[in-house]
């Protein structure tokens, strides 16, 4: 079978970057009271800058289906290349509408396309890896030729303070606490919107760097743990979700059940815990030391989870030293599926790679606890 390389790298990210004072300009004021939650959670997920696809109005200016467009427009040097590329693989969490899929969404704002392969796999985090590897099995059995595939998110919208301002309202006319529940708060002052492509060929490019794909390995726990992270649901006392379908019109507003909300206390718990055995076993089947990587590139909602994760690299005999991690969650904040193809994105086009340089991706999802590992080789 074919290798398969990534050849070239993309990215789009909405607006101008907003800083931690600015967020709540942005994301509005609930009840017209400032967050509890919100100092607390910047403290610790150490993000100081992030993109919004909405203005301070909470208006929308970019669709996640555009800003893929978008980034692929960055990535395609010429007009006449799109009709070489014959599968458009797009992962998300936050597709702009249930139907039609994110994915011939993303085609829809491409003419110079032709009439390709469309796929668009579901999920949280793990969505865009799940794009990656399905463009990367497509090219390394022959089904096409050249492939673009992307990671993205736009869960502002879903985030802003007019979304919750019923529920609220309900809470302050029962005399309850009128502040929003810490699992729907939590997460407003924790992502990010944007995305990230790749160029994936079975042929280096010559003129410039490349990164081949090595392999990918990915891993659920859903048989037997509980949802975490949900939306468009809501959780029982027994770790059941109750679908959207299930509520009223008017629950569906008056509990915002259609927000994305996580359970705090099981994402701590499991979330590194589940995912660091796993790592092992796809090295040690291949017969791969971990010491011979030389970037790290881990996906972090929050750096709060930085020292958790080198942690639990060393429990399990797999001690990579910080000043191989690479990671930008910082500046760009945490854009979900489409994190991992940023990060990607800024270090292959950061002229720090060399030739024979190995690249180990770490993707963990706390929806119900999933993983992605992957390992690419500068060449």
């Amino acid at each position: 079978m074919s290798e398969v390389y990534i050849t070239r790298t993309a990215h789009y990210l909405p607006n101008e970057p907003v800083s931690n004072d600015e967020m709540e300009s942005y994301m509005g004021l609930i009840g017209e009271q400032a967050s509890k939650s919100r100092r607390i959670v910047l403290r610790n997920n150490g993000i100081e800058h992030r993109y919004y696809a909405i203005n301070k109005q909470g208006k929308g200016t970019h669709t996640n289906a555009e800003m893929v467009a978008l980034a692929i427009r960055n990535l395609v040097e010429q007009d006449s290349e799109f009709k070489e590329i014959d599968l458009l693989s797009c992962g998300t969490s936050s597709p702009d509408q249930m139907m039609p899929s994110h994915g011939v969404m993303v085609h829809g704002w491409l003419p110079e396309f032709g009439q390709i392969e469309v796929t668009s796999p579901s999920g949280v985090c793990c969505s865009g890896m799940h794009a990656f590897k399905y463009a990367y099995m497509s090219i390394k059995m022959g089904y096409a030729k050249k492939a673009v595939c992307s990671g993205s998110e736009r869960l502002s919208r879903a985030l802003h303070a007019d979304q919750f301002e019923l529920e609220v309202q309900k809470l302050n006319d029962l005399e309850e606490n009128g502040f929003l529940a810490f699992e729907k708060d939590f997460l407003r002052w924790m992502l990010s919107d944007g995305a990230g492509v790749f160029m994936m060929q079975p042929k280096k490019n010559p003129n410039a760097l490349n990164l081949r794909v090595d392999w990918i390995d990915t891993y659920s726990f859903a048989n037997v743990e509980e949802p975490c992270m949900y939306m468009a649901a809501d959780k029982k006392e027994d770790g059941t979700l109750v679908s959207y379908h299930d509520f009223s019109p008017e629950d569906l507003i008056g509990k915002s059940v259609l927000s994305i909300k996580q359970d705090v206390k099981l994402l701590g718990k499991k979330i590194v815990s589940l995912g660091m055995p796993k790592l092992k076993e796809s090295l040690e089947k291949r017969g791969l030391n971990i010491d011979d990587i030389d970037y790290l590139l881990p996906h972090m909602s929050s750096y709060f989870f930085k020292d958790k994760i080198y942690e639990g690299l060393q429990e399990h005999g797999m001690h990579v030293p910080y000043d191989k991690w690479f990671t930008n969650l910082k500046t760009k904040g945490n854009v979900g599926a489409g994190s991992i193809f940023l990060m990607v994105d800024e270090l292959f086009n950061s002229g720090k790679l060399k030739k024979a340089d190995k690249l180990l991706l770490l993707v963990p999802e706390s929806s119900r606890f999933s993983y992605a590992f992957s390992q690419l080789t500068v060449c």
